[in-house]
C-alpha cells in the first residue's frame, strides 16, 4: 500500500538492528502494536515499512539494494535506538538512518517540519530501548543536527537497563515509571502531528516555517534566560549578577585596549532611518568584540547615552573604558556617508577620525574596514581567524540586511522598554528578511530570540518546550557555522534542559568565537551554578567586566544572592549596598536583606525586612508568597496561610516560585483544617515535581526537586518515598547552598522525619557538602584579594 502522499514509498519506514529483535521479538511486538495504534490513530490507514529479517553488520563495501532508496521514500523514520544502533558499520545506521536524514533534508518537506501548534518536528522519531552513552548521543546528534529527543521504552531500576516490555512483572520498580501502552500512543500521537503537518505543507510558508518558527526570552519571568538570556532586559530583572572590580581583573595594559561604541547619529532629519545609524553601530561594535585583544562594552551599555549632556570623559569613567568611538551615517538613494571619530577621554580632540563615501552595496566591506582600524590604532592583535570573522559578508541580499536591521531595532526597543508591538514588529521583520535571503542565518537567531521572549512560561511544561529555538538556532548555525550568538542559544537551551555538560561546552563555543559575550560567560556561569561554585563566579565575574548597562543594579543583586547562599553574609550586604547606590529601589534593598536573615536563620528579622518592603508597594502580590515561607518556618501556620491564600488567588502566570511553592499552601490549609484543599495543594506538587522531572526542566534539574518531593511526602505520612527523594536530593551533583540547608534544617514539613537517625545523618551529609564548596570560595576569594 503506498503512502498517503504522491510521490512517496511509505508512510512509516522502521530501522533497526537485528541482534534487538532476534532474542524476544521486541521490535516485531513494537511494530505489531503500533500498527493496533494507528488504526485507532489515523482514518486513513496508514502503510508501515519493516524488514522482518534487515541485513545487519554489512560494511559501506557491501552490496546494498538499490531498492532500499525508494522505500526510505517515507514521511516518517522511527530507528529503534539501542546500545548497538549507533554503530558507524552497521547497515541501519549507514544505509537507512544517515540516508534518511540526508534524502528528507533535500526533500520538499525537509528534515523538520512545523506542527499544527506552531513547533517544529523532526520526521525522525526515534524509539529509545536503551540509556546511551554520552558518545553514543552525541553521534546521533551530529546527524540530526539537533537534540536526540525521541519516545523511551526503557525499563530502568538497579542495574538494571533494558527495554520496556508489554506486560511487565514489577512495573512499580521501573524508575522511568513509563507504561508500554501509553508510550505507544505517544508514538502514534507523534507521527499523526508530523503527517499531518506535512499534509498541511504550504510552500509560500516552508521556507521560514521549516527554517524558523517564532522564538527567545522572558524577560521578567525566566531565571536563567538569562540568556538569552538573552538580552539584558532579561538579566535585568533576574536575580542573578555580580558586580565588577575593575582593579582586580583588568591590568593596566588591558585598560588601554578597551573601547565603547557610542549610539551613532543619523545625519539628516529622517527618524524613521534611525534605524540605519544604530544597525552601523551594531555592526562594528560586533566586529570588534571578536577580537580577544580588546574589551568592548555591550550595546546596552551604552544606550544610556543615546541622548546625555556628559562629558566624554564622565562616560569613560561610568564604563570603565579609555577610548569612545563616536559616528554618524547616512543613506541617500545608492550611497552611504559615515563619518567616525575615535576619542581617548583622557585626551583632548579626537586621536583618530575618518569619513567613508561609499555604495550601499559596499556597506560590508565599510564596517569591516571601520573595525580594523580601530583595533590598530589601539594596538590590538587581531589574529587571522578574528579577520577572517571581521570580514565576513552576513547575508547576500542588501533588502535581506535591510529587513533585518529593522527587525533588530524592533527588538531593541522590546528589551529596552518591554514593549510587546515591538516583539511583533522585530517577528515580522526578520520573516521578512528570509523571505530575501533564506539563508540568513542572524535572521534566525533573531525569531529564536522572539520566540523565547514570547512562549517561555506558556511552553514550560509542555515536551516540546524551547524546541522551536534550538530548531532555529541549528538552522542558522547550517549557515554559518561562525555565528557566536546561536552557540549561546545553545547554551542556554542545553542549559534548560539539564544538559550542563552540553551546555558549557557550547557556551565555550560562543566566546571562542566573540570573546566580548558576555551573556555567554554569563551562561556558563549560571551552567556551573550547580556544581562548581568557584567556576561560576569567575565567569559571572569576567561577564560583568564586559558589561555596565541598565542591568547593573540587577547584576549586583545577583552577587548578593551569590554571596548568601555561599555563606558569606558580610560580602552579600555590601554588594546589596552598592547596588542600592545605583538603583534607589528600597523594595529590592529591604528583600535582599530579608534573605540574607533568612539564611542565618534569624526569621523574625527576615519578616521584618520584607515588612518594609511591602510597606512601600502593597500591590506586590508576589511577595505574600516569601511572607508565607518565611512564617511558616516560624510554624506560624495562620500567618502562612493568610500571606499564601493572597498570594495563589493574585498569580496570573506560572513561575519558579509557582512551581515550587504549592506544597507549602498544602501545608498551611491542612494545619489550619482545611485537610481536603491540603492534600489538593501537596498532590498538586507531586504532578509539578515528576511533571518536571519527566521532562527533565532546568527548574526541576537540581536537588529541589527531590528536596520538594521529600517535604510533601513526608507531611503526609509517606515515609518510604520521603527518604528516597531525600537521598536523591543528598546525593545529586548538585551543591547545596545557605537557603537549602536552612531548609532542610527547620522546615516544618520534615518534622515526622526529624528525630529519626537516617534523617539526622542525611542531614549532616548535606552540612558537609556545604561547608566544603564554602571553604573552596573563600580560599579563591583570599587569593583574589576579595576578603
Amino acid at each position: 500500500m503506498p503512502s498517503l502522499i504522491t510521490g512517496y514509498e511509505y508512510d512509516i519506514f522502521i530501522s533497526y538492528r537485528q541482534k534487538d529483535n532476534k532474542h524476544d521479538g521486541w521490535v516485531t511486538e513494537f511494530v505489531e502494536n503500533l500498527k493496533g495504534e494507528l488504526e485507532s490513530t489515523f482514518k486513513e490507514e496508514i502503510s508501515v515499512y519493516y524488514d522482518i529479517n534487515p541485513h545487519d553488520g554489512l560494511l559501506e563495501t557491501h552490496d546494498v539494494d538499490e531498492s532500499l532508496k525508494e522505500k526510505l521514500k517515507c514521511l516518517v523514520f522511527i530507528p529503534i535506538i539501542s546500545r548497538t544502533y549507533c554503530d558507524t558499520k552497521s547497515f541501519a545506521w549507514e544505509h537507512e538512518f544517515k540516508e534518511f536524514v540526508e534524502q528528507a533534508s533535500n526533500d520538499k518537506f525537509g528534515l523538520k517540519v512545523k506542527l499544527p501548534n506552531g513547533n517544529v518536528e523532526s520526521r525522525v522519531l526515534p524509539v529509545q530501548i536503551h540509556e546511551l552513552d554520552n558518545e553514543d548521543i552525541n553521534l546521533c546528534e551530529s546527524v540530526l543536527k539537533g537534540v536526540l529527543r525521541g519516545i523511551e521504552f526503557i525499563y530502568k531500576s538497579a542495574g538494571v537497563n533494558r527495554p520496556l516490555l508489554p506486560k511487565e512483572e514489577n512495573p512499580q520498580d521501573n524508575l522511568n515509571r513509563t507504561n508500554y501502552r501509553d508510550q505507544i500512543n505517544k508514538v502514534a500521537n507523534a507521527i499523526k502531528d508530523i503527517i499531518t503537518a506535512i499534509q498541511h505543507y504550504s510552500p509560500q510558508k516552508v521556507e521560514v516555517s521549516q527554517e524558523g518558527t517564532k522564538p527567545i526570552i522572558t524577560p521578567q519571568k525566566s531565571k536563567k534566560t538569562p540568556i538569552i538570556l538573552g538580552l539584558v532586559i532579561a538579566l535585568a530583572v533576574i536575580i542573578l549578577g555580580i558586580l565588577f572590580v575593575p582593579k582586580l581583573f583588568k591590568p593596566a595594559e588591558e585598560l588601554e585596549k578597551s573601547i565603547a561604541v557610542l549610539p551613532f547619529k543619523y545625519l539628516s532629519d529622517e527618524p524613521d532611518k534611525q534605524y540605519l545609524a544604530d544597525g552601523m553601530m551594531d555592526a562594528i561594535l560586533l566586529h570588534l568584540s571578536k577580537i580577544e585583544d580588546l574589551r568592548v562594552m555591550d550595546r546596552t551599555s551604552v544606550e544610556q547615552y543615546r541622548e546625555t549632556t556628559k562629558t566624554t570623559l564622565q562616560i569613560s569613567k561610568e564604563l570603565d573604558v579609555v577610548y569612545l568611538l563616536e559616528g554618524s551615517f547616512q543613506k541617500y538613494e545608492d550611497n552611504v556617508r559615515l563619518i567616525v571619530q575615535l576619542i581617548k577621554a583622557s585626551e583632548k580632540g579626537h586621536v583618530w577620525a575618518n569619513e567613508y563615501n561609499n555604495k550601499w552595496s559596499e556597506i560590508f566591506s565599510v564596517q569591516s574596514d571601520v573595525a580594523q582600524t580601530i583595533a590598530k590604532e589601539l594596538n590590538a592583535a587581531i589574529t587571522p581567524e578574528e579577520q577572517q570573522l571581521i570580514e565576513k559578508t552576513p547575508t547576500t541580499s542588501l533588502t535581506a540586511f535591510d529587513f533585518f536591521q529593522k527587525g533588530r531595532e524592533e527588538h531593541w526597543k522590546y528589551w529596552l522598554k518591554g514593549d510587546t508591538t515591538a516583539l511583533e514588529n522585530a517577528e515580522e521583520f526578520y520573516y521578512k528578511a528570509l523571505e530575501y535571503d533564506s539563508a540568513f542565518a542572524q535572521a534566525y537567531t533573531g525569531l529564536a530570540w522572539v520566540y523565547w521572549n514570547k512562549h517561555y512560561w506558556e511552553a514550560y511544561l509542555s515536551e516540546d518546550f524551547l524546541d522551536s529555538v534550538l530548531v532555529l538556532t541549528d538552522i542558522a548555525l547550517t549557515y554559518d557555522d561562525q555565528l557566536s550568538e546561536a552557540y549561546t542559544f545553545r547554551g542556554e537551551y542545553y542549559s534548560e534542559m539539564e544538559k550542563t555538560e552540553q551546555a558549557i561546552k557550547e557556551f565555550d563555543k560562543a566566546i571562542k568565537l566573540n570573546p566580548n559575550d558576555w551573556l555567554a560567560y554569563w551562561g556558563k556561569g549560571q551552567a556551573y551554578s550547580d556544581i562548581d561554585k568557584v567556576k561560576t563566579i569567575e565567569n559571572l565575574l569576567k561577564a560583568v567586566s564586559l558589561h555596565r548597562g541598565s542591568a547593573l543594579p540587577g547584576l549586583l543583586g545577583g552577587i548578593t544572592v551569590f554571596y548568601w547562599n555561599t555563606g558569606f553574609m558580610e560580602k552579600a550586604k555590601y554588594y546589596n549596598e552598592e547596588r542600592f547606590k545605583l538603583d534607589k529601589n528600597s523594595i529590592g534593598y529591604y528583600w535582599s536583606l530579608a534573605n540574607i536573615e533568612y539564611c542565618s536563620g534569624n526569621y523574625e528579622d527576615a519578616i521584618e525586612y520584607l515588612e518594609r518592603a511591602y510597606a512601600l508597594d502593597t500591590s506586590d502580590t508576589d511577595i505574600h508568597n516569601i511572607f508565607g515561607q518565611f512564617y511558616m518556618m516560624t510554624g506560624n501556620y495562620e500567618k502562612t496561610l493568610e500571606h499564601l491564600q493572597k498570594w495563589i488567588v493574585n498569580s496570573d502566570s506560572m513561575s519558579a516560585a509557582y512551581l515550587f511553592g504549592m506544597h507549602r499552601v498544602g501545608w498551611a490549609y491542612w494545619q489550619s483544617g482545611y485537610k481536603i484543599q491540603g492534600e489538593y495543594y501537596l498532590n498538586k506538587q507531586i504532578d509539578y515535581c515528576n511533571r518536571m522531572k519527566e521532562l527533565e526542566r532546568v527548574y526541576g534539574e537540581n536537588n529541589r526537586i527531590y528536596y520538594d518531593l521529600a517535604g510533601a511526602y513526608a507531611f503526609m505520612g509517606e515515609k518510604e518515598k520521603a527518604y528516597e527523594n531525600l537521598r536523591s536530593y543528598r546525593d545529586s551533583q548538585t551543591l547545596p547552598g545557605s537557603w537549602t540547608l536552612q531548609l532542610i534544617r527547620d522546615d516544618p514539613l520534615l518534622d515526622n522525619l526529624r528525630d529519626e537517625p537516617e534523617f539526622q545523618q542525611i542531614v549532616r551529609d548535606v552540612e558537609a557538602r556545604y561547608q566544603a564548596e564554602h571553604e573552596r570560595v573563600r580560599k579563591w576569594l583570599e587569593e583574589n584579594g576579595e576578603l
